[in-house]
């Protein structure tokens, strides 16, 4: 809902309260992988391995099923409100052509996508590929990592929140701009978190879904701002999927194979380029004045 709703949140926040409304659409991350991971671990620690390939792996899919016919209702719920109907009547909010919009705004394209891109890397390095790591390398339960990874979840939903409100404090680039510097030190120590003992795997989940949180918060906002009103519709999704395509689409195949062939430095290694990525992005932006995100 990139698209949608971080547009029409993006332009009718108040100009104070600006990053506060851009971490309403990042809610919805962390509150869905707190629902998946507490029925995947409930049925994990509770069926056999032979009942849960059977038969238990197929409820939490039912429920995701649910779950997306309620969120397309509400889309469809956005769509018929006042508020967006207004600003497509205006041309405040409409698609325009991919072709139209690279030829205005093309370097915001290519820069925005790289503005998200340490928090879409870390996302799936503190979500996806610790459980296949953790079952592979380790002998800890898969389920009780999954628990871990549900009170990180929490930690994130938290730092989504206070994301809101520090970046009304500081502003929204600067505070992106630390959480990159923050997640460039994290990656320093994920070799010796993860590698290490459960309690320092447990420590990996918990610091990283909470920079996570705060990074994640104003990812969508800084995306849909970096566009004119004209072209902001178009212009997020499309920086939006580059950025988890270029950031997260191949973060834990990488990171995987990574761990296995180079060692779990290499993954450090991976997460701090994401971070790096972002860091110039927002040093471009603001030298070349492309908009204030």
């Amino acid at each position: 809902a990139w698209d949608g709703l971080a547009s029409l949140l993006a332009l009718n926040a108040p100009e104070k309260h600006r990053g506060w409304y851009a971490m309403m659409p990042q809610l919805g991350a962390p509150i869905g992988f707190i629902v998946a991971s507490g029925l995947f671990a409930f049925f994990l620690l509770n069926l056999s391995t032979e009942d849960f390939l059977g038969w238990g792996w197929r409820y939490p899919f039912f429920v995701a099923f649910t779950i997306n016919v309620v969120a397309l209702f509400a889309r469809l719920r956005l769509i018929a409100t006042e508020e967006f109907a207004q600003a497509y009547t205006t041309r405040d909010l409409a698609p325009v052509s991919v072709s139209e919009l690279l030829t205005v705004q093309g370097r915001a394209v290519l820069i925005g996508a790289f503005v998200p891109l340490a928090s879409f890397a870390l996302f799936h390095l503190v979500t996806i590929f610790p459980i296949s790591y953790i079952d592979i390398f380790s002998d800890r339960s898969p389920g009780e990592f999954l628990l871990v990874q549900l009170y990180g979840a929490v930690l994130c939903l938290i730092g989504i929140v206070l994301s809101g409100v520090i970046a009304d404090r500081i502003g929204r680039r600067f505070l992106l701009a630390i959480c990159a510097v923050g997640i460039a030190i994290f990656s320093l120590v994920t070799p010796f978190l993860l590698g290490g003992s459960a309690s320092g795997q447990t420590a990996f989940i918990l610091i990283g879904f909470s920079l996570l949180g705060l990074s994640h918060g104003q990812a969508a906002g800084a995306v849909a701002s970096s566009f004119a009103n004209e072209n902001r519709y178009t212009g997020s999704a499309l920086t939006s999927d580059l950025a988890w395509l270029i950031g997260a689409g191949f973060a834990p195949l990488v990171a995987l194979g990574f761990s296995s062939r180079f060692g779990l430095g290499a993954v450090g290694v991976y997460l701090m380029s994401g971070a790096i990525c972002t860091l110039v992005a927002l040093y471009i932006n603001k030298r070349m004045r492309l908009r204030d995100i």
